[in-house]
């Protein structure tokens, strides 16, 4: 008689792998697939479940975190606005595609006034100085928009408002928006160090201002411009040579806002021009081929350097219904409007633009009147 085979158990069914963004993937892997995609598609992700929602609007970390290990950086502009009703500004992130609406950003722990001034070292926003309740502050605030957050750095040497700031090779520099005399006229923070703190910059004393509107990062020097001259600040130099006056080409041309695109600085002025100067030449141009494109005069209009493009962001008008829930008031928003600008350097010098792209983005319930006070482009 032979041996009866022993009964086989049905094979077991192997366990499948649900996760809570995409079923058939683990979440780990899930969120690295998520991370290849860009980020004008993460409005539209949110909106697909809740697990997706809390990806990308609640906490971002572990995408933000597979999107910086996979180096999938994209230029995004920091916008800030100040209500009409508030010293404070608020704060949003704009992804420079036609279409994309803005993010809030939280606001500052302590809530400066749009006195403050306002520097990137790439990926980050600094804060610096400002006012709180008509009192000068020494804060120095540090925002990361990858993790919507925002931290305390070390404090000033001194109070300021309406100062120079801005990031130099690897230093934040901060000058002006305090009295003259102050031994802490000019100072520096090392950013690569983890604990630095601030450190006095020697300066002339003939050349100091108080409040300083305008600043830039131009042809390895720091420059800075006040309501009569400016100054240019070169780190590399001696300390008895660091400090020069700007040309007077460069300080009659430069009155406020401005960008540095491809070693040329732009500028908006009262007419309605942008233009270019090259330190190379000390010399301005106005950007030819614009005056069809854009608007004769832009409200507020401020300049960012965003992925190698010229962008000319401004206060717009809305020009829809926006009519409240039927009480017939025009319901709370601010209009911003928007151009990225290809320029290139034709004969003898000449600077022509051409307008890649252009939209308008509308702030719903941010109080009508509220106006541009910082326009930062970071890497993110």
């Amino acid at each position: 008689m032979s041996a009866s085979a022993e009964p086989t158990s049905p094979p077991q069914p192997t366990a499948q792998v649900r996760g809570s963004l995409i079923p058939a993937l683990p979440d780990d892997l899930a969120v690295h697939c998520i991370a290849l995609l860009p980020r004008a598609a993460h409005p539209s992700l949110a909106l697909v479940s809740r697990a997706f929602h809390t990806l990308m609007c609640r906490h971002p970390e572990p995408l933000l975190a597979a999107r910086r290990a996979l180096r999938r950086f994209e230029p995004h502009i920091l916008l800030s606005l100040r209500p009409p009703s508030s010293a404070s500004p608020l704060f949003f992130l704009l992804l420079p595609n036609p279409g994309w609406p803005p993010l809030p950003l939280p606001s500052p722990p302590i809530p400066v006034s749009s006195s403050a001034s306002a520097a990137t070292d790439g990926n980050r926003l600094f804060l610096v100085g400002g006012s709180v309740s008509a009192v000068p502050a020494a804060s120095v605030q540090i925002l990361d928009p990858r993790a919507r957050s925002w931290s305390v750095g070390p404090r000033l040497s001194s109070t300021r408002e309406f100062a120079a700031a801005v990031a130099h090779s690897g230093v934040l520099f901060v000058a002006g928006g305090c009295v003259p005399s102050s031994p802490f006229w000019a100072e520096a923070l090392d950013l690569s160090t983890p604990h630095a703190k601030w450190r006095a910059v020697a300066s002339p004393a003939h050349l100091r201002e108080k409040w300083m509107h305008g600043c830039a990062s131009l042809a390895g020097k720091v420059l800075a411009v006040a309501d009569r001259g400016g100054l240019a600040y070169d780190p590399k130099a001696p300390p008895a040579e660091a400090w020069a006056p700007v040309s007077s080409v460069l300080d009659m041309g430069w009155k406020g806002r401005a960008a540095v695109v491809e070693g040329i600085l732009y500028s908006y002025d009262y007419l309605g021009q942008v233009k270019g100067y090259d330190p190379d030449t000390d010399s301005w141009s106005t950007v030819e081929g614009l005056e069809r494109e854009l608007p004769k005069f832009l409200c507020g209009a401020t300049l960012a350097n965003v992925g190698g493009l010229l962008y000319l962001v401004w206060e717009g008008k809305w020009k829809g219904k926006g009519k409240g829930k039927g009480n017939g008031e025009v319901r709370s928003m601010v209009v911003i409007e928007w151009a990225s600008i290809r320029i290139t350097r034709v004969d003898e010098g000449r600077l022509r633009g051409k307008v890649v792209s252009r939209d308008t983005t509308l702030f719903l319930d941010v109080p009508r009147g509220s106006t541009i006070t910082h326009c930062i482009a970071l890497e993110l």
